[in-house]
């Protein structure tokens, strides 16, 4: 009998992907998912730290100004050469991100002078019909 052993190590995931409802829970849970990942990944503080804000972020964008009865949203999360990457799609796709400037006694219109702070990059990608997806990205450490 002739049998080879393996002793390669498999690597974590390098994506991470799950739908959740565009309510305010389903937002914090999105959060709280994508901080576990990143745990498991052993991403530096600062990048992790960022990287939560801008999932609560747009996970809670996903669920205010994305939300359509019935219709849940996408938090992908996707670690690839140098980048860490997150998306959020849902299905208004007719209800693109603009960043206004918020009045100075508004309570809420702040969120993507935030990821504008925090990615470095950022940007909308459209389709399919009817979705959107808002992407951010975080350069990681060379390791």
């Amino acid at each position: 009998m002739n049998s080879e052993k393996s002793t390669q190590l498999l690597s974590p995931a390098d994506h991470f992907s799950v739908l959740l409802s565009p309510t305010p829970r389903g937002a914090r849970l999105a959060r709280l998912l994508a901080t576990d990942w990143m745990r498991t990944r052993a991403l530096p503080h600062r990048i992790a730290e960022a990287a939560e804000h801008l999932v609560a972020e747009l996970a809670a964008n996903a669920a205010t100004h994305g939300r359509l009865p019935g219709r849940d949203f996408r938090l992908a999360l996707l670690a690839r050469d140098a980048t860490l990457r997150i998306e959020v799609t849902d299905t208004r796709g007719d209800n693109l991100p603009r960043r206004r400037p918020p009045a100075p006694d508004a309570e809420s219109g702040r969120g993507l002078l935030l990821v504008e702070a925090l990615a470095d990059r950022w940007g909308v990608k459209l389709g399919p019909v009817p979705r959107k997806t808002v992407w951010a990205e975080l350069d990681l450490p060379n390791a």
